[in-house]
């Protein structure tokens, strides 16, 4: 295994060597010339992130689960994004879910020694209760899929959460900045944007934390659209809970009908969904024929509205 020091995340970076001698503004302008680079980054791993999604997608159908799994900022990220999808997109806490070492105390206050253990990271896998039989088939691997993140690729608490998923026939995905890493050696899918040296050297929620957030971003975004929950580019899954998400809803339902906020209002008060508003105005249909209609069509309402309009 390489040495810390010889990995391109923990390298120095000549554009920022001086960095502490610049005015404000310069410093500044290092720091945004280096995050520009990101996004190439990610871009070289877009193939392997279309194929982690259209891999849970299809363990979804069979009953399966997301989980993420890291220590420190890539923990941190992983929690992040699995907590925005259930408001975002009105999917059960469940579906998708984030673990770090350390637990949920560690969000706020370091624990890098737990970082260090591998059978933590199995115990912890573990007690989430991953590894759900296949509900279509009990016999076969489970259906939950599980992706490890660690900027370095090679942090202990995480590979053994890996192995332990990989030893119950999960999927497994491995997130890392770093090439030819170890946990890209023990993943079904290895997707690593390579980010290179650090502003500050070794100071991994910058670049690596920013390329991780933008995979993760993509990750579950591109789940929720491919599983139904998208209508165009609108949030129509969105749980109007408060007087923003209310005021969205209205105005998903207006871009999407083109009737009035009058009009919106009343739909999502007799709907209850934004889903269902749109299919009873769209269709002409009474709430109790637009829900079955969208459960006929898998909870797509797109697939919905097509089959409605022929």
């Amino acid at each position: 295994m390489e040495t810390l020091a010889s990995l391109s995340t923990e390298s120095r970076n000549q554009n920022s060597e001086n960095i502490d001698q610049l005015s404000t503004l310069d410093m500044l302008a290092v720091i945004n010339r280096e995050d520009a680079t990101v996004a190439d980054a990610v871009a070289t791993q877009l193939p392997a992130i279309a194929t982690a999604v259209d891999s849970i997608v299809e363990r979804f159908g069979q009953g399966g689960r997301l989980f993420y799994i890291g220590a420190g900022t890539s923990g941190r990220l992983g929690v992040l994004d699995a907590s925005e999808c259930p408001p975002t997109f009105s999917v059960p806490p469940a579906l998708v879910q984030g673990l770090i070492a350390g637990g949920d105390a560690a969000l706020r206050t370091s624990s890098e020694h737990t970082e260090d253990d591998p059978e933590q990271g199995k115990a912890d896998l573990a007690a989430s209760g991953f590894g759900i039989p296949n509900s279509l088939d009990p016999s076969a691997a489970t259906p939950d899929v599980l992706v490890g993140i660690a900027a370095s690729g090679r942090t202990p608490y995480v590979l053994g959460a890996l192995l332990h998923a990989r030893s119950l026939g999960a999927f497994t995905a491995g997130l890392s900045c770093v090439e030819g890493s170890p946990i890209t050696k023990i993943v079904d899918l290895a997707i690593t944007p390579v980010t290179g040296p650090e502003v500050i050297t070794g100071s991994t929620r910058m670049k690596a934390g920013t390329a991780t957030k933008m995979v993760l971003n993509m990750i579950s975004t591109g789940i929720m659209i491919r599983s139904g929950m998208v209508y165009g580019n609108l949030m129509v899954n969105v749980k109007p809970t408060n007087d923003k998400l209310i005021d969205r809803a209205h105005r998903i339902i207006m871009a999407a009908t083109g009737c009035d906020r009058y009009t919106a209002t009343r739909l999502l008060i007799e709907g209850q969904s934004v889903k269902t508003a749109i299919a009873m105005q769209k269709l002409r249909l009474s709430r109790a024929d637009a829900e079955r209609r969208i459960a006929a069509a898998g909870g797509s309402l797109t697939r919905a509205l097509e089959a409605g309009s022929r």
